[in-house]
């Protein structure tokens, strides 16, 4: 028995999918208010049989602030694929990220140990990569660097990532995965499928940039690193790196809408500015952090060579992705006027 947790997720639902596909038995955690219409509508994009592979996952509500909850949910299970973590830069969502994102992934490891689990994954985050390397890269050795300024979420995904490395020096075979912005189908508005209706909806975007995966190559480089039982190391996994106005085009495009203007760091920085005076009138300021800016404003260059090299991986290009993730936006927003 294998073990989703985030199984609703962008990217928890196409690895419990493939999964599928290879004749395992899924048991996919959720919330008891989760969307599991979603879901199955999302399978079509990747399956000519959704409903039947939807049909066999064993699904589960799982609470992780409760040890026994997840042991219960553990019964049996020797994969576990985690995949669950809020996502946002907000800084409203500051105390549920941390909460969800490290004493989650912390219950989670506690509960493995003598459980039947042999096999563990974690999904981190290129957030939590700092230090460049000589070719002024970032890779798998560029280490958190805690003097930087981070987003809550970098942070978050950080010290969840030093619980998985404890439980890993405590001698549980993990491996963990660092994808850049995960391109998808479904789950259209929340996290990464968040891409495509903000791109419809802002006329404007940013100078900098960042480094995309498509989510069928996530999942299934994640499954492969499983079944060759490798073990103790990070993963990065992303396809290209791409500045936001080069997306923002190919989108906006295809949509039949005018070019996005780029903001300029100064705009940006005066944004800064109004949230500090403003941002207790007008929440929507309150993104308009120090280090949110930053993170718009910069364009980080980041290798996915050991993964190429280790798996003899080939990436589906970027472009690709988007025409196959957008077309399935437009029809499904076409499937519900």
């Amino acid at each position: 028995m294998v073990f989703v947790t985030g199984a609703t997720g962008i990217l928890g639902r196409v690895i419990v999918l493939e999964l599928l596909k290879k004749g395992k038995n899924v048991r996919a955690a959720k919330r008891a208010a989760s969307n599991l219409d979603d879901v199955k509508r999302s399978y079509s994009f990747y399956t000519e049989n959704p409903d039947g592979f939807f049909n066999k996952i064993e699904w589960v509500n799982v609470d992780f602030d409760d040890i026994q909850s997840i042991q219960n949910a553990l019964h049996g299970v020797e994969e576990v694929y985690h995949c669950a973590a809020k996502v946002g830069f907000n800084p409203k969502d500051d105390k549920e990220m941390y909460h969800t994102n490290v004493k989650g992934t912390q219950n989670l490891l506690y509960a493995c140990e003598g459980s039947e689990v042999k096999k563990f994954l974690f999904v981190s985050s290129i957030a939590v990569l700092d230090l460049y390397n000589e070719n002024g890269e970032l890779d798998e050795d560029s280490d958190f660097n805690p003097k930087e300024d981070h987003s809550a979420y970098a942070i978050s995904k950080h010290l969840a990532e030093m619980e998985a490395w404890r439980a890993s020096a405590e001698g549980m075979n993990i491996v963990i995965v660092n994808p850049g912005m995960i391109v998808g189908s479904g789950n259209w508005g929340n996290s990464s499928g968040d891409i495509f209706p903000t791109m419809e909806k802002n006329s404007f975007t940013f100078s900098g940039g960042t480094s995309y995966a498509d989510v069928r190559d996530v999942a299934e480089i994640s499954i492969e690193l499983m079944e060759r039982n490798i073990f103790g190391e990070r993963f990065i996994i992303i396809s290209e790196n791409k500045k936001y106005a080069d997306l923002a085009k190919q989108i906006r495009k295809e949509l039949g809408l005018k070019e996005a203007k780029i903001l300029s760091e100064f705009q940006l920085n005066i944004g800064i500015v109004a949230n500090t005076l403003f941002g207790w009138l007008i929440p929507q300021l309150k993104m308009v952090t120090k280090s949110n800016v930053e993170a718009i404003s910069r364009m980080n260059i980041i290798s996915n060579s050991k993964i190429k090299e280790r798996l003899n991986y080939t990436f589906i290009p970027l472009e690709e992705t988007i025409d196959f993730h957008l077309k399935n936006y437009i029809n499904d927003k076409k499937a519900k006027q």
